[in-house]
């Protein structure tokens, strides 16, 4: 019902929204005598606000047209390379010849596959991780669906399913590639790569990098934990599950609305948001189009969330953030124990925000006690000053002091591994001699 409500309020607001809309490109317009004058640039400015907070946004484009390699612009295009009812995995192939030109060396890049929240925003949203990797890798990543565009159908996805669909993208990557959990995915990142070291799979990847994660959401618990904690399972299924409008392709499917979790994002910061919308009014009325275009690609991004299935987010509820199950060594996997100190040939490396009030200090940090069949040499932890939830995998500081870290680690790992490799080689061929 709930869900319906709000669809019926969307369709309510839009003839007063399009009115805005014409209102607004009125008052500018350059054969408006009065639209240099205060009052029509206020009547235009209220009228673009009012469009900005009532409008539905879509999922954004990843906008990834280039990338610079040694000074040198190379072309860079967005293709699904594998694909399910719930996820594609996009490779940002850049072109070969002028990467080829732009090179000065013969290193052949590793592939990352980077795998993105399902946790109410799309995968775009990691549009800066992208670009910071893309110089000097073969970029991957896992674009989720919107469970309100996925048909009944196709069935259910769970945190079993997601846990597959990790596994599934490294053994399309093949051996050696890399794995970056970004949020949300640390803890069946985690899952993935230990089941599949303790079945010895060839395409284990070399490193892990997990990253603002709640390995242990016991430890320096946040807003969000703290709500997970206080309510009961039954709270959440009975108040945040809803059914699909048959507007939508998904029609019927039980969901946890976008729209619910947009919601708690923007009430843990709300003055801040509003106060952001003020400043965008104003720089609207100034007629400072840059500032007011800076916030507009930063909302348009922000305010574009797509639904999680029912049983996804029940079973992340329940598993991760109130029994804990991934730290208490009780994670299974259907009917499997999870055994991260099954985890021996995959370098660790995990980052947190000194002030990060999604995931806290120590959160990320407990995979090192989990995986502790790894030795010291093949772990690191590196917490980033004066950043929050947002800046450990976006923005300046992630580009110039969080990635190189990262850059660095997969290289040490990679160097480990080929010495690793040639010395079996040059034993086998003693033995054969």
């Amino acid at each position: 019902m709930l869900y319906s409500l709000y669809e019926l309020n969307h369709l309510a607001v839009a003839p007063l929204r399009a009115a805005a809309m014409v209102q607004g490109a009125m008052m500018r317009s350059p054969f408006n005598p009065a639209s240099e004058t205060e009052m029509a640039r206020t009547a235009a400015a209220a009228s673009d606000l009012f469009e900005t907070v009532t409008r539905r946004y879509r999922k954004p484009e990843w906008g990834i047209k280039e990338t610079i390699v040694n000074g040198a612009p190379v072309g860079v295009s967005p293709k699904p390379v594998w694909s399910s009812a719930w996820c594609s995995m996009v490779h940002f192939q850049r072109d070969r010849a002028a990467l080829k030109k732009a090179r000065r060396d013969n290193r052949r890049d590793a592939k990352v596959l980077i795998v993105a929240p399902m946790s109410g925003h799309y995968a775009t949203l990691l549009r800066g991780t992208v670009e910071a990797f893309l110089p000097e890798h073969e970029v991957y990543i896992t674009d989720w669906a919107d469970a309100r565009m996925v048909p009944i159908i196709a069935g259910r996805f769970d945190l079993n399913d997601y846990i597959d669909h990790v596994a599934m993208m490294l053994r399309v990557l093949g051996p050696g590639a890399h794995v970056v959990a970004v949020c949300q995915p640390g803890p069946p990142v985690l899952a993935a790569v230990s089941i599949m070291s303790e079945r010895d799979d060839p395409c284990l990847p070399s490193t892990m990098t997990i990253m603002g994660s709640p390995i242990d959401a016991r430890l320096s618990p946040t807003q969000p934990n703290l709500l997970a904690a206080k309510r009961p399972y039954s709270w959440f299924e009975r108040t945040l599950i809803h059914s699909v409008p048959p507007v939508y392709p998904g029609a019927f499917r039980s969901v946890y609305p976008g729209f619910l979790q947009l919601a708690g994002f923007l009430g843990m910061n709300l003055a801040r948001h509003v106060d952001a919308h003020w400043e965008y009014y104003k720089n609207l009325v100034k007629d400072d189009g840059d500032s007011a275009q800076k916030h507009r690609i930063f909302y348009d991004e922000y305010l574009s969330v797509c639904d999680l299935t029912e049983e996804f987010y029940l079973q992340t509820i329940k598993d991760v953030f109130q029994e804990f199950k991934l730290p208490r060594g009780l994670l299974e996997h259907r009917g499997r124990l999870v055994r991260p100190q099954a985890i021996k040939r995959t370098a660790l490396m995990t980052v947190e925000g000194e002030n990060d009030d999604i995931s806290g200090i120590g959160q990320t940090q407990a995979a090192h006690e989990l995986c502790a069949s790894l030795p010291a040499s093949m772990r690191l932890d590196y917490v980033q000053p004066g950043v929050g939830h947002y800046g450990v995998f976006n923005g300046r500081r992630f580009t110039t002091e969080i990635y190189p870290r990262i850059r660095e680690f997969m290289r040490t790992h990679e160097v480990a591994n080929d010495r690793s490799d040639d010395a079996k080689a040059g034993d086998a061929k003693a033995s054969a001699s």
